[in-house]
């Protein structure tokens, strides 16, 4: 089975049609996934045009078929702002060529702990916690790390919620993190490192730990993984004001917050706590988000208030912050057959992803 470093070799001659530039050179070449003999991969052009598209994803197959690889499935998709920013720039530089500097620099590498979790390694930290379970807190957290990776940030993503740990299932991660020169390397899923206790517990076994054990595998998460340079990191919080929650606020003081509630009175009640830990904590709130906001019927649009109304408001007025967002109740339209596919993050196209857009954007401004 190919790795992806080879795919990219492979796809070395595929250049970007307007600028003549080898795609894996500019980093153009993203999201690939390998299983068996079966490929699947984004990538990035300037306007994506579709007799573009349609020749890169021809071209793209005829080299993969000369190694083995029958089964190709190829997404492609216009630039983003900041991809043209780096281009402009001089930045697109080759990813081979970016991980060395990342290993030569250090800088938030993974490779001193102590530096990625230091006020002045440049990383902003986002810790997204709730009250109780069953809210959306995960579903909110890897929708808005999906965002700001959309927006063209470095982003990482901790699954700190040890016992009830769901970001690779939800974010659909089939594959898991390998050690290279003793160190883990994090997988990497729609632009996003990712890390969870699901790459190492099998047959979803529970997890039968103390807090101390706990807290020295969050640590280890950070001490131990080859993260690269990042822009923000998030945290997905066990919910509720347990070890883990302490531990995270203890080794991450600069860490900023968000609180995720529904409407309903009781669980924004609860939810308070959470946001009231983080303020004794000296935690700055970004702000609360109301999931589970309403239901938006398909056919006449008329909006079904299920949970109730007015408690995501009431929270963010309690904890004298603000509602960052309303997200309705909803499921992405996602089918198993696409390369992205996954349970739970919501494409940039679709009314429920450009919302997280929206958060992701508003949130940059915070810092």
């Amino acid at each position: 089975m190919l790795s992806k470093e080879q795919i990219l070799e492979i796809l070395q001659p595929l250049q970007e049609p307007q600028i003549g530039q080898s795609l894996t050179e500019l980093g153009w070449i993203r999201d690939i996934m390998v299983k068996e003999h079966h490929v699947a991969l984004s990538m990035v052009t300037l306007e994506n045009r579709p007799e573009d598209a349609t020749a890169l994803t021809d071209a793209a197959r005829n080299l993969l078929a000369q190694h083995g690889v029958k089964d190709v499935h190829v997404r492609t998709r216009a630039a983003s702002e900041h991809d043209r920013e780096s281009l402009n720039t001089g930045q697109g530089d080759n990813q081979a060529q970016e991980q060395d500097e990342v290993l030569v620099k250090g800088h938030a590498a993974g490779l001193d702990g102590h530096e990625l979790l230091s006020p002045e390694s440049g990383v902003r930290y986002i810790a997204v916690a709730s009250g109780k379970g069953g809210v959306g807190k995960s579903t909110v957290t890897v929708n808005l790390a999906a965002a700001l990776a959309r927006q063209g940030k470095k982003v990482g993503l901790i699954d700190a919620d040890i016992y009830g740990f769901s970001v690779p299932d939800m974010m659909g991660i089939e594959e898991y993190p390998v050690v290279e020169d003793g160190v883990i390397q994090p997988v990497e899923r729609f632009g996003v490192k990712v890390m969870s206790m699901g790459f190492f517990i099998r047959e979803n076994n529970p997890v039968i730990w103390r807090g101390p054990m706990l807290g020295r595998m969050l640590r280890q998460f950070f001490t131990d993984v080859q993260w690269g340079e990042l822009d923000y990191m998030l945290l997905d919080l066990p919910p509720g004001t347990g070890d883990v929650a302490l531990d995270v606020h203890q080794m991450l003081p600069q860490s900023k917050e968000i609180i995720v509630t529904t409407p309903h009175a009781t669980a924004a009640f609860v939810a308070a706590r959470a946001g009231a830990m983080a303020i004794q904590t000296e935690h700055e709130l970004l702000g609360v988000v109301e999931n589970m906001a309403y239901y938006e019927c398909g056919s006449c649009g008329e909006k079904d208030y299920v949970f109730g109304r007015g408690g995501g408001g009431r929270l963010a007025e309690s904890l004298h912050t603000v509602l960052l967002a309303q997200i309705p109740l909803g499921a992405p339209d996602n089918h198993p057959s696409e390369p992205d596919f996954s349970p739970s993050v919501y494409k940039s196209e679709t009314p429920i992803g450009a919302i997280y857009d929206e958060v992701a954007r508003n949130i940059e401004s915070k810092f």
